[in-house]
């Protein structure tokens, strides 16, 4: 099902323009699946300065951030942010600064089972206003060996992302088991992004 979004009063409707403020390649394969048209504009926001009592609020204040710094700068549009987290044992982990540290991320969720959260935030420049919430998968990984780790980090794929790995990429290698939705995984939660855009929009209409 490809998703149209348009709103306004009955006889006077307006298109609304779709922006991803992410330039994540698997989120924009994610969008794809459920509408046809929309444009990429990533966000500056720096990660760093976002605080946060838990990792999930981190998520989400993330998420919120990036959609309201793109929407600031684009009228007449629904702004989608989103923010993936790993989380082990209480503790998140981001993306990798070296190939070092994504070989301990790799080791410590190694025989484990760790949460995957993503914040997303859809809002209407318009008005600013705004939807936000998150969803929680859980993955099991199996036991890797050191030579596993040290193949997959020399490819060079787990740099861009969250806890050093792409369940898309190692699912049958290296996952034994996922609990929830695995687009949330990936980087996306459609189902909940469908549920936002709809109440958002107030008159969401379907095209096949």
């Amino acid at each position: 099902m490809v998703f149209k979004l348009q709103f306004g009063l009955v006889g006077d409707i307006f298109s609304v323009n779709i922006i991803l403020a992410s330039a994540s390649p698997r989120r924009k394969q994610l969008l794809e699946a459920i509408i046809k048209d929309f444009d990429i504009v990533a966000s500056c926001i720096d990660e760093s300065e976002i605080k946060a009592e838990t990792p999930i609020l981190f998520a989400v204040k993330a998420a919120v951030a990036k959609a309201r710094d793109v929407a600031l700068k684009y009228k007449n549009s629904i702004v989608i942010g989103a923010d993936t987290i790993v989380i082990l044992d209480g503790k998140i982990l981001g993306k990798p600064k070296s190939k070092e540290e994504a070989i301990s991320m790799l080791e410590s969720l190694s025989n484990t089972t760790h949460d995957v959260v993503t914040g997303l935030a859809v809002i209407n420049s318009d008005g600013l206003n705004e939807q936000s919430g998150y969803e929680v998968a859980k993955v099991t990984m199996k036991e890797l060996s050191r030579e596993e780790i040290l193949e997959y980090v020399k490819s060079g794929s787990p740099m861009d992302k969250a806890g050093s790995y792409g369940v898309q990429e190692i699912k049958d290698k290296f996952v034994k088991k996922i609990e929830g939705d695995y687009n949330n995984i990936v980087g996306l939660p459609v189902n909940l992004l469908i549920r936002f855009l709809s109440s958002l929009t107030g008159n969401q209409q379907s095209v096949d």
